[in-house]
C-alpha cells in the first residue's frame, strides 16, 4: 500500500504578483523551488493563510533571485497581493520508505526571505485554558 504523504513546503509565502490574464499557473523563484525541491510543472496545493482558500494548481519558474511568487490565470481570483499562502507537494510512499521520509519545509520571512530549513514539523501542544 502506497500512502501520500508531505513532500515539501513553502511555508508562509507571500504573494508579490497577481496575472488574471498570465498563461500558466503560479510562477515562484527559482531558488525556492530548488531549496524545497520543488519542479517545474508539479501540482501542488495552495493554503491561503489570509483569506482562507485553497486550489490546486501546478508550478512554473519565475526568475532566479526575484523572490517571486506570482499566482496567475483562474487562480489569480483565490489570492490578493500581498496575501500569505503555504504551498505543497506530496509524494506517495512505499511502507518502507514512508518510516524514514522526512520533508523539505522552506520558512519564508514577510519579505519572502528564506528563515529556515527543516525536515520536520514541531510536535503541537495543547494549549491550557
Amino acid at each position: 500500500m502506497l500512502k501520500t504523504l508531505l513532500k515539501s513546503k513553502l511555508h508562509r509565502i507571500n504573494v508579490t504578483q497577481v496575472e488574471l490574464e498570465y498563461e500558466g499557473s503560479c510562477a515562484v523563484d527559482q531558488d525556492f523551488l530548488d531549496a524545497a525541491g520543488m519542479a517545474e510543472y508539479e501540482k501542488v496545493d495552495v493554503y491561503n493563510v489570509t483569506n482562507g482558500e485553497r486550489f490546486s494548481t501546478y508550478l512554473i519558474l519565475a526568475e532566479a533571485g526575484s523572490k517571486t511568487l506570482s499566482v496567475n490565470g483562474a487562480a489569480a481570483h483565490k489570492v490578493s497581493l500581498n496575501d500569505v499562502v503555504i504551498i505543497c507537494t506530496y509524494g506517495k510512499f512505499d511502507e518502507v520508505e514512508s518510516s524514514t521520509h522526512k520533508p523539505k519545509l522552506v520558512y519564508f520571512d514577510k519579505h519572502n526571505n528564506i528563515l529556515d530549513i527543516k525536515n520536520s514539523i514541531p510536535l503541537q501542544k495543547l494549549h491550557s485554558v
